[in-house]
């Protein structure tokens, strides 16, 4: 028999969102790596800065996460691309995107040149990005210059998932929520905080080894956050 149904008619964002995901699914060839990364001295670095926050805008793990990959894709210039037709064109600036949930869709708009900045500092220009895409004040390089997406769902209470890519970028990181965990250490098990990452990537431009290495950075990283207050490595290949 015939169902009752209910037209939703879609907004001019949802509709576009539709064609660009439909589009990267039918044309990027998606691979998925994830890992599991202990975040409880990220937790702790996070308190301490806001501790001695100086009356400056508040470090999430979110603005630690941004300044992880950032510097991660400093070392892993291939991730901080977009695919030509002639191939991976490796970017000069770093555009951290970060997924932003809208009632008329998601966005994911770019803190531009994201290696440039400490961790303080992406925690402004976070608080500011997400802020004025919630107003509908993006600037048009923060909307199209986005070389690398972080998308994460910790929040909603998501362990784990993957993103699909948004091209012409290259990869995408998905995170769930840091949750308490018994993990297997020295001789026993403890407790720990852990979160999942999940790296969607295009297998035009990327293999699996890429992404493992580059989650390995990304892991050594986040569990020494301590290293993300010290100079910016320089670029070097991967």
């Amino acid at each position: 028999m015939a169902l009752d149904t209910e037209l939703v008619a879609v907004t001019p964002m949802r509709a576009a969102i539709a064609r660009r995901m439909q589009a990267s699914k039918q044309e990027v060839p998606h691979f998925y790596v994830s890992a599991e990364i202990r975040m409880d001295a990220a937790v702790e670095e996070v308190a301490a800065l806001n501790r001695d926050s100086g009356g400056r805008a508040r470090v999430s793990l979110s603005a630690l996460l941004v300044r992880a990959c950032a510097v991660a894709l400093q070392e892993h210039p291939r991730f901080n691309a977009v695919w030509t037709s002639d191939g991976l064109a490796l970017a000069e600036q770093v555009n951290v995107s970060v997924a932003v949930a809208l009632d008329e869709g998601l966005v994911a708009p770019a803190v531009l040149n994201a290696n440039l900045l400490d961790v303080r500092g992406t925690a402004e220009a976070l608080s500011d990005l997400v802020g004025r895409a919630r107003l509908g004040k993006l600037r048009g390089a923060e909307i199209t210059d986005g070389t690398f997406t972080i998308s994460n769902l910790g929040m909603f209470d998501v362990l784990a998932f993957a993103a699909i890519v948004t091209p012409p970028q290259v990869a995408v990181l998905a995170t769930g929520k840091v949750e308490k965990r018994a993990v297997w250490q020295d001789d026993g098990f403890v407790p720990a905080s852990v979160m999942t990452a999940t790296l969607s990537s295009d297998h035009r431009a990327l293999d699996g080894a890429d992404a493992a290495r580059f989650l390995t950075t990304l892991r050594e990283f986040l569990e020494v956050p301590a290293r993300l207050t010290t100079s910016i490595p320089a670029r070097s290949s991967s």
